[in-house]
């Protein structure tokens, strides 16, 4: 048979996607739609309150009326909505302490998923490095892959509930790196990095003069009194550093489908000029919707208080059992557990899947230190009870597992 893969591109020619092997991964293929058939608790996808119905009210009028009246048929730009980048321009400044100009330092991107890759793709060459904090995002890892360079792990300090290692950072440098890929709060662990760890980083970029791409999907979420700091804000890094921003997380409105790209106008002016080929317009009516939500965000207070009591809740049903080690997450609605004393991570998120009816995410694609891992997805489901209840199946399980394999307190 033809090998037509021998033609592509290596960094695509290893990817599968499920059509000729089995793939364990949520977001691959239809492997969420078949859990979903078999009446399996998906705690795997981070998506708010998914499958249940979620929308501000004011958002939703705001779609609707886009719609009824006929306005949605039609484009935006390809660098987004003015209406809504003057709004995340007072966004910016409020919360993140950048002063921008909405019309040269913002771009609108279908999601932050295409927005991050967009980020890379001007920077990157063949035989490029970027150091990535491991565990992080799979994301993180396959898309310099992608562009022809190679992602270079750098392990976070897990004692230190992975907190950011400098000295790894210097030991992985070498005269190929180009950029460091950070994603903060950290997915999957749920660590939010302090102001004196991204300070030391930004200093470690400016001295080797390098590219900063940094995701912050995850920072309307923070708890406990952190701090949650933007890289950009601090000296030296404006003109080298690439901000990627959602609305999918803590606005919960990942089916809109909105993220956003921040950046010196130097930058942003090479994206201007090749977004149209790259990711095309973001959904019309849906960035008008995006719109009511950054001027009316009050909701997200609510959905804090939901993922706060959460991740106690589940900290609380997991903590103690015989082989499982856990920190409570300081941020968002992910869970990370290493489970490496009952099984390989694969296996133990499989025995989760038959004994429990749970599907939750295998840590190995999140890095060399995700080996042994699980992330549990805590922010599904508009219930707090199903959660739970889901929740209290994997403990059980656990439980069980740990006794076949005769381990105790």
């Amino acid at each position: 048979m033809y090998d037509v893969k021998q033609k592509m591109n290596p960094g695509f020619r290893c990817l599968q996607g499920g059509l000729f092997s089995a793939v364990s991964k949520a977001d691959v293929g239809n492997v969420a739609d078949e859990m979903q058939k078999r009446g399996v608790d998906m705690l795997s996808w981070a998506d708010p309150f998914m499958p249940d119905a979620v929308m501000p009210e004011h958002v939703r009028q705001k779609a609707l009326e886009q719609i009824q009246e006929g306005k949605a048929v039609h484009y935006t730009t390809p660098i987004g909505s003015s209406e809504l980048k003057a709004a995340i321009a007072e966004k910016l400044r409020r919360f993140n302490g950048f002063q921008v100009d909405p019309e040269r330092n913002i771009l609108i991107t279908p999601g932050s998923d295409s927005g991050l890759l967009f980020a890379m793709m001007p920077f990157l060459c063949p035989g490029d490095e970027v150091l990535v904090p491991d565990p992080s995002y799979p994301s993180n890892f396959l898309n310099p892959q992608l562009l022809g360079a190679r992602a270079v792990s750098v392990p976070l300090l897990e004692s230190e509930n992975f907190a950011l290692d400098l000295e790894a950072f210097r030991e992985k440098a070498t005269p190929r790196t180009k950029m460091v890929l950070l994603t903060n709060p950290n997915n999957p662990t749920g660590t939010v990095f302090t102001r004196s760890q991204l300070t030391a980083l930004a200093e470690f970029i400016v001295e080797r003069d390098l590219i900063l791409v940094v995701d912050q999907a995850f920072e309307d979420s923070v708890f406990d009194g952190r701090e949650m700091v933007s890289m950009a804000s601090l000296p030296g890094m404006w003109e080298r550093t690439v901000s990627v921003f959602s609305v999918s997380k803590g606005m919960g409105l990942s089916g809109l489908r909105v993220g956003y790209l921040v950046a010196d106008d130097r930058i942003m002016d090479v994206l201007f000029g090749c977004a149209v080929n790259v990711i095309g317009a973001t959904n019309t009516a849906f960035q008008a919707a995006a719109v009511e939500a950054f001027r009316n965000p009050d909701f997200i207070q609510e959905y804090n208080e939901i993922f706060d009591r959460r991740r106690k809740r589940v900290f609380e049903l997991l903590s103690g059992i015989p082989g499982v080690r856990l920190s409570l997450p300081e941020s968002a609605f992910l869970t990370w557990i290493d489970v490496s004393a009952l099984g390989t991570a694969p296996e133990v998120a499989a025995y989760l899947l038959e004994h429990a009816k749970v599907f939750v995410n295998d840590g190995t694609p999140y890095g060399t230190l995700g080996a042994g891992h699980l992330r549990i997805v805590h922010g599904c489901f508009r219930d707090d009870q199903r959660v739970y209840a889901a929740v209290e199946r994997i403990r059980h399980a656990l439980l069980e597992l740990g006794r076949k394999k005769g381990i105790s307190h």
